[in-house]
């Protein structure tokens, strides 16, 4: 960030509370994937808020803005926007703290409860957000999130030619998803972008919501960066989210639990192809290189998803006898460790 835009938002950030920049104290506070940058101020009487920097020649902020004051609306937990200026970047908000739901997670009697809370969260979205005002994840969009898979990962990254099986698996990943009740989908539910804050759980980082698939947000939490969980477990909570959907009313009709378990295994398998791709793009074109350390994690979530589909059995069989070995060579290559 230059010291000339950070003196602009030191400024506009003084102002909406009255005062001069030498008056409030601003501290980095972390950035995520994108090029939002946040900062923590630090107002006279000690109070705290969160400023977001978000470039305008780089990032929209105005889905977030949107999002967040119909959600808030709606009595969702998410940050409330004290002041915005979108043609700056600039955006204020309230400060839920540093403890992501991520550093709650310890052995099961401690992380299932809080499981089950993130899924009443998702259900409180699903019921409450009218996913009508939000962008399609139709065909277009979800075969694009895929297509990421064979250009970043397998032909920039790796070298890899795309095996024969991927256009049969691609559109059955689609039309699973396409089967799927619309709902209001948060798009990256993962346990790092749930703040504890008390009691709450809030959600952060919603700017890329999406009416979608009912499983997507479930699938998000229960195959996210840092927890893989075993096939029995992660059976049994998805069967709570399944009877929790059945019970209000977001599921109906004659689909059994085990068929929503072989739809939120397809819908993990898109969300882990696409985060592949994602995370080699963020390597080679935006130089961000944190993130393959975290492709091997995601490679086994795939490796889980596809063991439940067994119709794509060739499809898995290439995963662990061709891409698997050349994503650990190049990986070893660069020294990054699994």
């Amino acid at each position: 960030m230059s010291s000339s835009r950070f003196s602009d938002l030191s400024a506009w950030t003084a102002a909406q509370h009255g005062l001069r920049s030498d008056e409030i104290r601003l501290a980095p506070a972390g950035g995520d994937a994108s090029f939002r940058r946040y900062f923590r101020l630090t107002l006279p009487n000690g109070a705290t808020q969160m400023v977001m920097d978000a470039p305008p020649a780089q990032e929209d902020s105005a889905p977030f803005l949107a999002i967040a004051r119909r959600w808030h609306a709606a009595n969702l937990p998410v940050p409330q926007v004290h002041a915005a200026d979108l043609d700056a970047g600039f955006l204020l908000l309230d400060d839920l703290g540093d403890t992501p739901l991520q550093a709650r997670f310890g052995d099961s009697a401690t992380t299932l409860p809080y499981l089950h809370r993130a899924m009443a969260l998702i259900a409180a979205l699903q019921n409450r957000a009218s996913p009508e005002a939000l962008p399609a994840y139709d065909a277009a969009l979800l075969g694009r999130e895929l297509d990421l898979f064979p250009e970043w990962c397998l032909t920039r990254f790796l070298d890899l030619p795309t095996p024969p099986e991927w256009p049969a698996l691609r559109q059955a990943l689609i039309d699973a998803a396409l089967e799927q009740r619309v709902v209001s989908v948060h798009r990256d539910f993962d346990a790092m972008n749930l703040m504890v804050k008390g009691d709450h759980l809030y959600m952060i980082d919603f700017q890329d919501a999406v009416a979608g698939p009912l499983s997507y947000d479930v699938i998000s939490l229960l195959s996210g960066r840092y927890r893989r969980f075993d096939a029995a477990t992660y059976a049994a909570l998805v069967e709570h989210f399944y009877r929790e959907a059945r019970r209000d009313g977001r599921l109906t009709g004659t689909l059994s639990a085990e068929a929503f378990l072989t739809q939120c295994h397809a819908m993990a398998a898109q969300r882990s192809l696409k985060v592949l791709g994602i995370f080699c793009r963020l390597t080679l074109r935006d130089g961000k290189h944190g993130y393959l350390e975290r492709l091997p994690h995601f490679l086994d979530h795939l490796t889980d998803s596809l063991a439940a589909l067994p119709a794509h059995a060739n499809f898995m069989n290439w995963l662990e006898t061709q891409l698997r070995p050349v994503l650990t060579a190049r990986l070893s290559a660069l020294e990054i460790a699994e």
